[in-house]
């Protein structure tokens, strides 16, 4: 039961909008590893597909959630025209 308890802990602490658990390799997040290794204009493509991808299934898989992600990506890419 602690151990299901503790599971349950580690769930809440995991931003599954900002900074995901799963999506964490040591020191580096995805997202910055992915941008360093595109050109800014592939990169600027990945992120408007991310905001297609969230927009197009919040209906049919998470809901609110999947919106926080769009909007999450749209600030990215607004902050990458912006740079």
């Amino acid at each position: 039961m602690k151990e299901l308890n503790q599971e349950a802990v580690e769930m809440i602490k995991s931003d599954n909008i900002n900074h995901p658990n799963h999506y964490t390799q040591g020191d580096i997040e995805t997202i910055d590893y992915i941008k360093d290794k595109l050109t800014d204009e592939e990169f600027r493509g990945f992120v408007k597909g991310n905001v297609l991808k969230y927009i197009s299934r919040e209906r049919l898989k998470n809901g609110d959630e999947d919106l926080k992600k769009s909007d999450w990506y749209l600030n990215k890419l607004i902050e990458v025209l912006d740079k």
